[in-house]
């Protein structure tokens, strides 16, 4: 990295904040800011003040601002975003990455102060059952404005930027999400749900409709599995979707709430039979890209997003939006073991160059010296 790189002073925006990991967003944001400022970057991360009790204005090299909002499922983050875009723009910020399509109104305030600026939009938040409505308009417009007001729009999957060429015919840089690769550390975790290897699927995410989680767990109980079902995930208020799957928990399905521990999670993944995978409408997803990482045969949703993932069903089998053929991939793994302990063989060399962290770090870094302000 050259001596002017080492100028460069990058915020990013969009995030609950560092080092919190409560999803994707969180996860990239403390892998790739630990890289950059490894890199010789000045990095700077602004972070929801309400969620930190302890509040280090720097932690592993890395600035950190605490920007209020308010309590709101909706207009926390966008209100949090405003202002964080406000506060970056007003400093000697050369670059601003936002991530998520949501603040792509806010490019309007880094235009009128002439910063630099890039987006990771992620997925098709408009598609999503959740946005209905005003919600679903908003998402598509602010998708659309990002494209106008930021000065590099990028996409985390092949099959995304198709999806932007065709939607706001704007072309974009695509960088995926990385994942780290892991192994069994100590098996003893999982007896507290009562588990053995190899007896449990596993599903890791919210219980929301945007994940299928009900058709996960209802296809799982119409195929008459002789396995248990783990469902490892929550939503974080009163809903009666995820009242509805949790009302059919018994000896058989098993909800455990969030797992906050890391390494339990990491266990449960790799002691699992199969990961079932319900993601639709995001591009490159990073609970997959875990299951991947952790050794785990997956079986997902059939999308160009989830085929792109697992190499067109090199790294995982494939089942449509309906429960029969959920039921139907399920019994075809548990009468078939020996094909799924080689897809649990294989899961981790899906892991490419192209998954990996410090190539995506990297990727962002060339962005960077693109978009550098001139001296």
């Amino acid at each position: 990295m050259n001596s002017d790189n080492k100028k460069l002073f990058v915020s990013i925006i969009g995030s609950r904040g560092y080092n919190i990991v409560y999803s994707g967003y969180e996860t990239f944001v403390k892998e790739v800011a630990e890289r950059l400022v490894a890199k010789g970057y000045r990095v700077r991360v602004y972070c929801h003040k309400n969620l930190f009790v302890d509040r280090p204005k720097k932690l592993n090299g890395i600035e950190l601002v605490y920007m209020p909002t308010i309590e709101s499922k909706v207009l926390s983050q966008l209100i949090h975003s405003f202002l964080s875009m406000t506060h970056a723009c007003l400093g000697k910020t050369d670059i601003i990455l936002a991530v998520n399509a949501a603040n792509g109104p806010w490019g309007i305030i880094s235009k009128i102060f002439l910063k630099k600026t890039a987006i990771n939009v992620d997925g098709m938040e408009w598609l999503r059952p959740k946005w209905k409505g005003l919600g679903a308009k908003y998402f598509k417009m602010a998708a659309w404005l990002s494209t106008r007001l930021y000065n590099r729009i990028i996409t985390d999957a092949e099959g995304m930027r198709q999806v932007y060429l065709r939607e706001f015919n704007s072309d974009s840089t695509v960088i995926a999400y990385g994942a780290n690769i892991r192994y069994t550390q100590n098996q003893e975790l999982i007896i507290q749900f009562g588990l053995e290897p190899q007896s449990y699927y596993l599903i890791v995410g919210r219980l929301i409709p945007d994940n299928n989680a009900d058709l996960l767990l209802n296809g799982f109980l119409a195929s008459n599995s002789n396995k248990k079902l783990v469902i490892v995930g929550d939503v974080p208020y009163q809903d009666t979707y995820a009242t509805n799957m949790k009302n059919k928990a018994s000896d058989k399905v098993i909800f455990t709430g969030y797992v906050t521990d890391p390494s339990i999670l990491a266990e449960l993944y790799h002691h699992s039979f199969a990961y079932l995978h319900g993601h639709e409408f995001g591009g490159t997803n990073p609970t997959m890209l875990k299951a991947m990482a952790y050794g785990c045969a997956i079986l997902a949703l059939d999308t160009i997003f989830n085929q792109e993932m697992l190499l067109n069903g090199r790294y995982g089998w494939f089942f449509q939006k309906n429960t029969q053929s959920l039921g139907l991939c399920l019994q075809k793994a548990e009468k078939q073991p020996d094909l799924v302990e080689e897809l649990r063989r294989n899961a981790r060399n899906g892991i490419s160059q192209k998954y990996n962290w410090d190539a995506v770090t990297e990727s962002y870094s060339k962005v960077f010296e693109e978009l550098k302000p001139i001296q």
